[in-house]
């Protein structure tokens, strides 16, 4: 499955196996079906989330993970491979919801890959149904890389 790395933040050093951790959780989201396309991950800064959420989805705040599909009919040259989308992820925010949480912020970023790769596949949770469905599919993705039920804690 081929990951799309881009590192804008200093604070991400504080993961030093930060790409290991984003092909993991990426690769435990995606169907068997969708391991041939490309991901990209870019682990920014809450200022950059803050212009992108208020840009695409009308809310002047920084968040934790953004997801952008790739559109469905983008037309690929002869050879490239297919993207799936992007995937952007504000440091501070994060940073803040694990310590607030008592999770390590490695696994909070787990989790977060993991949810914004199931963004890319369609899921949502803008209803209370379509709520359950993503967290239930986020707990089993997340139990088989050892990270506990993220919505116990």
């Amino acid at each position: 499955m081929p990951l799309d790395i881009a590192i804008e933040d200093e604070g991400w050093a504080v993961l030093p196996n930060l790409e290991m951790i984003a092909e993991q959780a990426a690769a435990a989201a995606l169907p068997q079906g969708e391991q041939g396309k490309i991901i990209t991950v870019l682990f920014s800064n809450d200022e950059t989330m803050q212009d992108l959420n208020k840009e695409w989805r009308g809310f002047d705040k920084p968040t934790n993970v953004l997801s952008f599909p790739a559109p469905k009919d983008q037309p690929m040259p002869p050879g490239e491979l297919p993207l799936l989308g992007d995937i952007v992820l504000g440091f501070g925010t994060c940073a803040r919801e694990a310590e607030d949480a008592g999770k390590t912020l490695a696994d909070h970023t787990c989790h977060l890959i993991v949810h914004g790769v199931l963004h890319l596949l369609g899921y949502d949770h803008e209803n209370d149904k379509d709520a359950e469905v993503m967290e239930a599919a986020e707990i089993k993705i997340l139990s088989t890389l050892g990270i506990e039920n993220p919505y116990l804690l």
